[in-house]
């Protein structure tokens, strides 16, 4: 037995809406996980499609899944509309009295477990018909891609393609043990730093430190460059300065990952009168990807955070 028109056009959106999940996530599996559906759900609608439009609309191979063009096609021309569907959605929903919704946010490791988790704890107690996602990473992410309301990053500028909220300002700070610079001496100079351990970042270029100071003799303030080296490279703050607090050596740190849980901080700043830069953003921001406007729910977290930050780390 045929379906009626009107159930056919219904599921008619929803195989497209499902095609374009697929182009966001590049695969089934994940389009199924962000949908909320199986994924043979999602590969009988998708086949449904196929046969109903009489073209193939993705090219399979046994590592990866790409759009044929008349796929990437179907999905450019019908976005637009899916994403005018989300912001109307969204707009009414905004008349309600009480704010709610959900709000998928991405945050800095060392900066969401010490600072943002329990801002955004105090924010749900008084909203408690929002639901926030929390991911913590120090990778950058696509957020359209990956599906994210907000980013909460410290950077030099935030992208032009993206709607930025400036937080807080944030700096880098040199820091080591009372008991390393005893075993080792105080740098009195960057050049210094050669002859010391320093534990740097693991990422590319992150052996490379950048200095500078204020000369009242010349225009520009002294810069100097130098490459160091040491035991330890990681990806995250937070065990640079617990190495650092261990003795093992000198990190190079956002100034948010110094003092966890409130505790007074047990390390000393090194070469307190040169400025790090370069190498952390210096102001944090929140950042999401353009759109007409914003969700009320969003901007309540934006505005909580700005005013809880803003109270320092």
């Amino acid at each position: 037995m045929s379906l009626p028109p009107a159930t056919r056009n219904d599921l008619l959106w929803q195989q497209v809406h499902w095609l374009g999940s697929i182009a966001t996530h590049g695969s089934v599996t994940a389009a199924a996980q962000h949908l909320g559906v199986s994924k043979a759900a999602v590969s009988q609608q998708l086949a449904a499609l196929e046969r109903r439009i009489g073209v193939p609309l993705v090219r399979r191979t046994t590592r990866t899944l790409r759009l044929t063009e008349a796929g990437q096609r179907l999905v450019d021309e019908t976005a637009p509309a899916f994403a005018q569907i989300v912001r109307s959605v969204g707009a009414v929903h905004d008349l309600a009295d009480t704010p709610r919704g959900l709000v998928r946010v991405t945050a800095p490791v060392a900066l969401g477990r010490q600072h943002m988790a329990p801002h955004i704890l105090s924010f749900l107690r008084r909203y408690p018909d929002i639901q926030v996602e929390l991911d913590l990473s120090d990778r950058l992410t696509n957020l359209p891609q990956e599906g994210f309301d907000l980013a909460v990053r410290h950077v030099a500028a935030p992208p032009q393609s993206h709607v930025a909220w400036k937080l807080c300002e944030t700096r880098s700070v040199l820091v080591a043990s009372s008991a390393y610079l005893r075993r080792h001496g105080e740098p009195g100079h960057p050049d210094d730093l050669v002859r010391h351990a320093c534990l740097t970042y693991l990422r590319p270029g992150a052996a490379v430190w950048m200095f500078e100071r204020p000369d009242p003799d010349l225009p520009e303030p002294e810069r100097v460059r130098v490459t160091v080296q040491g035991p330890l490279r990681a990806n995250t703050s937070e065990v640079l300065r617990e190495a650092a607090r261990a003795g093992l050596g000198i990190a190079l740190t956002p100034d948010f990952s110094l003092d966890p849980g409130g505790r007074p901080s047990t390390l000393r700043v090194v070469l307190p009168q040169w400025r790090a830069v370069g190498f952390f953003g210096q102001a944090i921001y929140a950042i999401r990807p353009w759109s007409p406007g914003t969700p009320r729910a969003v901007q309540l977290l934006v505005e909580h955070l700005r005013a809880s930050l803003a109270q320092g780390f």
